[in-house]
């Protein structure tokens, strides 16, 4: 399975936050379904609609499309939360359409993520953050020398278990 994140831009982040299909794909570089414009996702539009506003070049490093290059299909939202931080570290996010889970797509966007945090020599850790309930989140990435480090509260998704690994 070959997928890469394709990145957006405001235009795109400001018109899925809207639910404004049309005018999300009219500026897309990829054809997105109408899962990416609906309510489930439309949180996490909003927020990165705001932190590129304030930080255009966090565009080359927030949430993007999962491609499915052989399908020519965008299957999920993966990226990371935002540039590395004064430390080094990123934190990744990664959700899979539901109408296209079970076949590999978060797998293959965590690895493709891991890639590039690997290959920039500003990032040092690589950070993931899960709820204890989603045991397929951390069955993903249990198996990438991840390790957990701590906990916290997150005011959308309630208590989340921190883990990391070093980039490279």
């Amino acid at each position: 399975m070959t997928v890469r994140i394709v990145h957006l831009s405001g235009v795109v982040f400001d018109a899925l936050a809207a639910g404004d299909l049309t005018t999300a794909n009219a500026a897309s570089p990829v054809p997105l379904s109408e899962y990416f414009a609906g309510p489930e996702w439309r949180s996490v539009w909003r927020m990165r609609s705001a932190q590129v506003a304030e930080d255009p070049a966090s565009a080359d490093w927030v949430t993007g499309v999962i491609w499915d290059a052989e399908r020519e299909l965008a299957v999920g939202r993966a990226g990371y939360h935002g540039p590395p931080d004064s430390t080094g570290m990123v934190e990744i996010g990664y959700a899979v359409d539901p109408a296209h889970r079970r076949r590999g797509y978060a797998r293959a966007a965590l690895e493709a993520l891991l890639r590039r945090a690997a290959d920039e020599p500003l990032v040092h850790t690589v950070r993931v953050t899960i709820s204890p309930e989603n045991t397929a989140s951390y069955d993903l990435v249990a198996g990438y020398g991840f390790a957990e480090v701590g906990e916290q509260w997150d005011d959308e998704d309630g208590l989340e278990i921190i883990y990391e690994r070093r980039a490279s």
